[in-house]
C-alpha cells in the first residue's frame, strides 16, 4: 500500500478501539502514524497483537516462517547451537526470543535441542520477552512440558548467549515522513484521514532503533539474530502494508484492532544504531543463503539427520522456507555480536552470504 496514492477515508464501525483512537484526536488534535499504529497493534486491551487477536497460520492473517512448521525451529536451532559452542559451551547459555506469539517458535527449538542435542540442552535457559498477559498465558501453555528451562520478562534483563526474532521489527511503529512532509492522522467527521504537514528531518522509526538500544544494554556477551523483510538504504520503500485473512487490506483505517499492520525494515539504519551501540556486524544474508548455509554445515550428524528428514512433509517445508518467489528472498537476516571477536569463519548462516548491503 502506497500511502502517498492512496485516500483513506474509510468510515469505521464503532468498537471501543475506535472511539478512544477517535477520542484522543478530538482533544489533542491529528496524531502522528506511529501513535495510531501503537494503539492498533498494542492497546493494552484492545491492539491487534495485545489482546490476542493476532492469528497466524492458514486459518489465520498471514504466514511466517515458523507456520510452515517445525524446519524452521530446527536450524534455527542448529545456529543457535555453533554460537554456544563459539561462547565456550558456557552453563548459562540463554537464548531471548522477543515476539514469540504463541511459542511456537519455542517449542520447535527445545524439542529439537532436547532430543538431539543434550549437551546443549543442559546448559540452555529460554527468556521470552512477552509484554501481554493473554499472549504470555498462550505460551506457557504450549511450553508447560519444559518447567523452568523457559522463563517470562516483561522487559529486557541482562543476558549471555542470542537475542532472536522473526518479523519483529517490521511491526514496530512508524512515522510516515517522507521528503519533509509527514503524514499525521486527523479526522474528517468520524472517519479517519491523513493530515500532511511539513517536518523538520527526523527519526521515523525511532521504536525500532530503541529496541536495538535496549537489546544492545542487555546483551553482555553473544549475539542478536534478527529475521524480517526490509531493504537497504539505497532501495528502501516507506510503504505500509496491511492485512487481514491473507488479504492486503487498501487502508490501516479498515478493521483497526483485527489487521496487521507492517513496514519494511530500513536495515541500515539498524546497523548504524547496533554499532553506535557497540555491537558489529556478524552477518547479512537473505534467507535462502542464510538456511542453505546451516544445512550444508550440520548436514552430518545427528543435527542433519533431523534436519534433512527424507518426507514429502519435510521437502515441502524446506522449499517454502529457501525458495525465492516464496520465503527464501521475501526475508533477510541480521546477525549482530558484542565482545566475540571476529570469526576466522562466519556463522553457518552466513557462509553462503550474498551481501545486500555492507558488513561490518
Amino acid at each position: 500500500m502506497d500511502v502517498d496514492r492512496c485516500a483513506f477515508d474509510v468510515l469505521q464501525l464503532n468498537t471501543p478501539l475506535v472511539e478512544s483512537i477517535r477520542e484522543t484526536i478530538r482533544a489533542q488534535g491529528p496524531q502522528s502514524f506511529a501513535w495510531f499504529m501503537q494503539q492498533a497493534l498494542y492497546h493494552p486491551e484492545h491492539g491487534y497483537y495485545s489482546s490476542g487477536r493476532c492469528a497466524i497460520g492458514r486459518k489465520g492473517d498471514y504466514f511466517t516462517n515458523v507456520s510452515v512448521g517445525p524446519l524452521f525451529g530446527q536450524l534455527l536451532a542448529s545456529q543457535f547451537s555453533e554460537i554456544w559452542e563459539r561462547l565456550g559451551k558456557v552453563n548459562d547459555f540463554v537464548i531471548v526470543e522477543q515476539g514469540a506469539h504463541g511459542g511456537q517458535f519455542a517449542l520447535d527449538v527445545l524439542e529439537f535441542v532436547q532430543n538431539r542435542l543434550p549437551e546443549f540442552f543442559d546448559a540452555l535457559h529460554y527468556r521470552i520477552l512477552e509484554p501481554f498477559p493473554i499472549l504470555e498465558q498462550q505460551q506457557r501453555q504450549k511450553l508447560e512440558a519444559f518447567g523452568d528451562k523457559v522463563k517470562w520478562a516483561d522487559s529486557p534483563e541482562p543476558f549471555m548467549g542470542v537475542h532472536f526474532s522473526n518479523e519483529l521489527l517490521d511491526a514496530m511503529p512508524v512515522r510516515l515522513i517522507s521528503d519533509g512532509t509527514e503524514k499525521s492522522v486527523g479526522l474528517d467527521g468520524d472517519k479517519f484521514v491523513f493530515v500532511e504537514q511539513q517536518v523538520a528531518k527526523t527519526i521515523f522509526n525511532q521504536a525500532a532503533l530503541d529496541c536495538i538500544d535496549e537489546i544492545a544494554a542487555n546483551l553482555q556477551r553473544g549475539y542478536v539474530i534478527a529475521i524480517d523483510y526490509g531493504f537497504w538504504d539505497e532501495k528502501f520503500e516507506r510503504t505500509v502494508k496491511v492485512r487481514a485473512r491473507h488479504r492486503n487490506l487498501d487502508s490501516p483505517f479498515e478493521q483497526i484492532g483485527d489487521a496487521d499492520i507492517t513496514m519494511s525494515v530500513h536495515w541500515k539504519s539498524i546497523v548504524e544504531r547496533a554499532r553506535a551501540n557497540g555491537l558489529r556486524v556478524a552477518g547479512f544474508t537473505d534467507q535462502h543463503h542464510f538456511l542453505t548455509g546451516i544445512i550444508s554445515q550440520f548436514k552430518n550428524g545427528d543435527r542433519g539427520q533431523s534436519l534433512l528428514a527424507d518426507s514429502p512433509k519435510a521437502k515441502r517445508e524446506l522449499q517454502t522456507l529457501l525458495h525465492p518467489e516464496m520465503l527464501g528472498r521475501a526475508f533477510q537476516v541480521l546477525a549482530l555480536a558484542k565482545n566475540v571477536g571476529p570469526e576466522t569463519n562466519p556463522l553457518a548462516g552466513f557462509k553462503f552470504a550474498r551481501q545486500l548491503g555492507q558488513s561490518g
